[in-house]
C-alpha cells in the first residue's frame, strides 16, 4: 500500500489567495504542499496590520462571487461556514461625484432604476440595454472562461468570433458610452475596471461583466476583516497536511533540463518539489526566481515591454469617534476622469486632484476597531514606480491632501480625530510585495494582455512550474486570483490519495 511520503509534492511560492487556494487544491488532492510566505503571517497582498486595538486590512476588501471561496472548503470535505462568517453588504458602494451629488451603488434593482431615472431619464433604456449586455458577457467571459487555460493560440482563436460579437475590442468606458449618454452614469458603471488595475478607456470590455456578476451574487464582508478569510484558508491548508513556512523567502526556482524541481532558499537550502507553483508577482518570478538561460519567451526585455497596471496610494487611519453615516464602501469621484486617468496611466505624473476608494470595515464589524472608534483605508490610485516620483518625499504631502479633501466632504472634524495614522507608497508595492514597477495589479488588463496574450498559468519556459495570481490569466480581482488556482489544479497532474 502506498504510504503518505510517497504522494508527490507541491512547493508554493506566496500565501495570498492565489497560493492558498492552490495549496488548498493540491493538498485536497493529496500533494505534499509546503508554502514560503517572506513575511511573518499569510495573505500576501491581503496582509493585515494590528495597531493600538484597530485591525486594518492593507489590500483586498470586496468580496464577490463567494462561492469561490465556499468550492475550497468543500472539496476539503468542511464547510466554510464553520470557520468564516462572511456578510452581505449593502449598498455595494456609495459614491459621490465632485459636485457633491450622490448614488447608492446596490443590489437592489428597483432602487438602482429609480436612481437611474433621476441622475438621468433618457438613459433609462441604455441602462437596460448595458445589463443585458453585461449578462451576455458574464455568462462567456466569466461561466465558460474565467477557469479555462488558454494554453494555445488556437484557444484563442476558437473564442475570438465569440468575442467580436461581445464587442471585446472596445474599452470599458467605450462599450458603456455606446449605451449611456450622461457623463456620471458612464463613470458611474465603469470605475470598477480600477479595482482590478485597469484604466477603463484602455480595459478590455470583458471587464464589463463586473456590473452583472455584482447583481448576481452581491457584494460581501468577513467578520474580523479580510484577514479572517485569509487565515481560515491557511487554518484549512494546515487541516489538509499542508505546511506554511514564514519568514522563508525563496531566491530561486531550481531547473534541471527545463524543469522546475524545487526551490533554493537564501540560506543555500534546497527543497526539493514535483510541482512549483508561484504566487508571488509574475513578473518577478520570470525576472528574479528563474536564470535567464531558463526563459525563452519570459525574456527581461519582454517583461521590460509589458504595460502595468497603476499603483495605489493607501492611506491607513483610525479615529477616535464614529462617522456612522458613512457606508462600508464608498467611491469619491474627483473633478476630472479620464484626463486624472490618462496621468495615472499614461503620462504617469501625480496629479493635484484625485479620485479615492474609502473602505469603513467598522460600518459592518465594529470590533475592527475600538468601541466608539472607527477604521478606515482610502485608497488612490497613482502612477507606479516608471513615473520616476520620489515617494520619501511625495507621500506626506499626498496623504496631507486626501485628509483635507476628506476632511472637507466626508469627514468632518478629521484633523483631530485621527488617533492611528500610516500609508503604503508604490515603493512599498515595489520593496514589500516584491511587485515589478510597484504596480499594484501585475499587468494591465488591456486586450493584448488578455486570455492567451497574459502569462500562462502553466509556464511556457519551466515544465512543472504554473502560475497563480493577479498576473496571469484570467487576471487580478478575487474571482479572477481564485480561478488562476482552479486552473492550475486543472493542469497539474492527478493523484490518487494515499490510503491511511
Amino acid at each position: 500500500m502506498k504510504k503518505l511520503d510517497d504522494n508527490p509534492t507541491a512547493v508554493v511560492i506566496g500565501t495570498g489567495f492565489g497560493g492558498l487556494a492552490a495549496a488548498i487544491r493540491l493538498s485536497a488532492r493529496g500533494y505534499r504542499v509546503t508554502m514560503f510566505e517572506r513575511r511573518d503571517k499569510p495573505g500576501g497582498r491581503a496582509y493585515h496590520v494590528e495597531k493600538d486595538g484597530y485591525v486594518f486590512d492593507m489590500g483586498p476588501t470586496v468580496v464577490t462571487a463567494p462561492q469561490l471561496f465556499e468550492e475550497l472548503w468543500e472539496i476539503s470535505g468542511k464547510k466554510m461556514a464553520d470557520y468564516v462568517d462572511i456578510r452581505a453588504v449593502d449598498p455595494f458602494y456609495w459614491v459621490r461625484f465632485d459636485d457633491g451629488t450622490s448614488f447608492n451603488y446596490t443590489g437592489d434593482e428597483a432602487a438602482m432604476l429609480d436612481q437611474v431615472k433621476e441622475l438621468t431619464p433618457k438613459d433609462m433604456v441604455g441602462y437596460r440595454r448595458f445589463l443585458e449586455m453585461s449578462e451576455k458577457i458574464f455568462h462567456v467571459g466569466f461561466e465558460k472562461l474565467s477557469d479555462v487555460p488558454f494554453s494555445s493560440f488556437w484557444s484563442m482563436l476558437k473564442i475570438a468570433p465569440t468575442m467580436m460579437r461581445l464587442k471585446s475590442y472596445k474599452t470599458v468606458y467605450d462599450l458603456i458610452a455606446s449605451y449611456i449618454d450622461n457623463e456620471k452614469l458612464r463613470q458611474l458603471l465603469s470605475f470598477h475596471t480600477l479595482l482590478v488595475g485597469g484604466n477603463p478607456f484602455s480595459t478590455t470590455s470583458i471587464y464589463a461583466l463586473v456590473a452583472y456578476l455584482e447583481q448576481k451574487w452581491g457584494v460581501h464582508f468577513p467578520m474580523g476583516g479580510m484577514r479572517a478569510l485569509v487565515q481560515g484558508m491557511a487554518d484549512l491548508v494546515h487541516e489538509n497536511g499542508g505546511t506554511i513556512r514564514y519568514n522563508t523567502e525563496v531566491k530561486q526556482i531550481v531547473v534541471e533540463n527545463g524543469r522546475a524541481v524545487g526551490v533554493r532558499l537564501p540560506g543555500g537550502e534546497t527543497v526539493s518539489a514535483d510541482v512549483v507553483i508561484s504566487n508571488a508577482d509574475v513578473a518577478w518570478t520570470y525576472r528574479e526566481l528563474l536564470d535567464s538561460k531558463d526563459r525563452r519567451r519570459w525574456t527581461d526585455r519582454k517583461i521590460d515591454r509589458m504595460k502595468y497596471s497603476m499603483s495605489l496610494f493607501v492611506w491607513y487611519f483610525g479615529t477616535n469617534r464614529k462617522y456612522d453615516d458613512v457606508k462600508h464602501h464608498s467611491i469619491l469621484l474627483g473633478p476630472r476622469y479620464e484626463a486624472l486617468l490618462d496621468d495615472i496611466f499614461e503620462k504617469k505624473v501625480l496629479a493635484d486632484d484625485f479620485s479615492l476608494y474609502m473602505h469603513r470595515p467598522t460600518a459592518t464589524d465594529p470590533t475592527m476597531a475600538p468601541p466608539g472608534h472607527d477604521t478606515f483605508y482610502v485608497l488612490s490610485p497613482v502612477p507606479h514606480l516608471e513615473s520616476g516620483i520620489d515617494w520619501a518625499t511625495a507621500a506626506e504631502p499626498y496623504r496631507a491632501s486626501i485628509e483635507k479633501h476628506l476632511e472637507a466632504t466626508v469627514l468632518p472634524g478629521l484633523r483631530d480625530a485621527i488617533d492611528v495614522s500610516f500609508y503604503m507608497t508604490p515603493q512599498d508595492f515595489r520593496d514589500e510585495l516584491l511587485s515589478v514597477n510597484g504596480a499594484g495589479f501585475s499587468m494591465q488588463p488591456v486586450l493584448t494582455q488578455s486570455a492567451y496574450f497574459r502569462p500562462h498559468n502553466a509556464s511556457e519556459d519551466i515544465d512543472g512550474l504554473y502560475i497563480v495570481g493577479a498576473g496571469t490569466h484570467p487576471g487580478a480581482g478575487l474571482p479572477g486570483v481564485l480561478c488562476s488556482a482552479k486552473i492550475a489544479d486543472k493542469l497539474i497532474p492527478h493523484v490518487e490519495r494515499s490510503a491511511a
